[in-house]
């Protein structure tokens, strides 16, 4: 059971490298294979076609952050440095699949993936300045998180507490709170 587990695991970790190297289309599921030194027909005991191959990669992402999100909807007094300092940490831990995302979000968006992403930002923009807020209000909250994402991939080899303090302070003063 651990093998096929393993293997399930390494398949994963090899497509979402050549698929954020390459893209996903330029990607056929023979590559993969020759570069875990497996068979074709082993690949698809684990994954039937590219697209499950995909979803499996990034649905633990959504997963996560669909449970972020409804956390932060439900807490009454959430502050606005919370959310943002829960976002920087779900993005920091999914930045490898994030940067998927961004370079396909063609092939994301024909499996329906990306609408789900781009929802979030609203439900987050509604938490932290409210459903009401003025465009210009809305406006700093997209920038805030924005800037948010790209900088957990901008900076991959920053030291964690550092990147974290200084994207959250930035994105604070982006929204004009504490």
């Amino acid at each position: 059971m651990a093998r096929h587990s393993d293997t399930k695991q390494r398949i994963l970790q090899t497509a979402r490298e050549l698929f954020v190297r390459q893209g996903v289309q330029q990607t056929s599921l023979q590559e993969i294979a020759d570069h875990l030194g497996i068979t074709k027909p082993a690949l698809y005991y684990h994954f039937a076609s590219r697209d499950e191959l995909v979803r499996s990669i990034v649905t633990p992402l959504l997963e996560d952050g669909e449970n972020f999100l409804t956390r932060i909807e439900q807490r009454a007094g959430v502050t606005p440095r919370e959310v943002m300092e829960g976002f920087f940490d779900f993005h920091h831990r999914h930045r490898k699949d994030m940067l998927l995302l961004l370079t396909e979000m063609t092939t994301l968006a024909e499996l329906g993936l990306i609408d789900v992403v781009l929802a979030w930002r609203g439900r987050l923009t509604d938490v932290v300045v409210g459903p009401a807020a003025p465009l210009e209000q809305q406006a700093r909250a997209v920038l805030a998180f924005g800037g948010m994402q790209d900088c957990t991939m901008q900076f991959p080899d920053a030291p964690f507490d550092e990147l974290r303090t200084a994207t959250v302070n930035a994105a604070c003063a982006a929204l004009g709170v504490d």
